[in-house]
């Protein structure tokens, strides 16, 4: 027969007592988580919308207008057959590839946009206009921290 003195291990206030520290813990770290991911997300459309208007001012320098709503962005992969024609699109495209937001979505564009030549954007982690936090729509002519439309 085994002796109780022999044996060793946790009681159970031990562990309840690690498990408080645990959830406290958790709950103090996981909100500063949260809040650095929806930041990274931000950084990264607006990352993109950076690379994806050096694309399109290298096609209006080529071809002297910007792609049309209908051709979109797809017109900086590969050259588009509707009206207008690039004259003088550049072997190889613009862009290797379009980037998608942060949710796994394309960019959306639209040309001519109010009062800009072109406006890209996305429609936030929710997919529909408007939105709040992870859902707001965010364009490349927002200002920084106003992603409000």
């Amino acid at each position: 027969m085994i002796k109780a003195k022999n044996m060793k291990g946790f009681s159970l206030i031990e562990i309840m007592v690690v498990l408080v520290i645990m959830g406290l813990l958790a709950s103090i770290v996981a909100p500063n988580v949260m809040e650095a991911l929806s930041g990274s997300k931000l950084q990264k459309v607006q990352a993109d919308f950076a690379n994806i208007e050096t694309a399109l001012k290298m096609y209006k320098l080529d071809n002297f207008v910007y792609p049309s709503s209908e051709q979109g962005l797809e017109a900086l992969v590969s050259r588009p057959s509707s009206s207008p024609e690039p004259k003088n699109w550049r072997k190889g495209g613009y862009l290797p590839e379009l980037p998608e937001d942060p949710w796994g979505t394309p960019y959306l564009y639209t040309s001519p946009a109010d009062g800009h030549p072109y406006e890209i954007y996305t429609l936030g982690a929710d997919g529909v206009r408007g939105g709040q936090e992870e859902g707001t729509d965010i364009g490349n002519w927002d200002k920084a921290g106003d992603n409000n439309q």
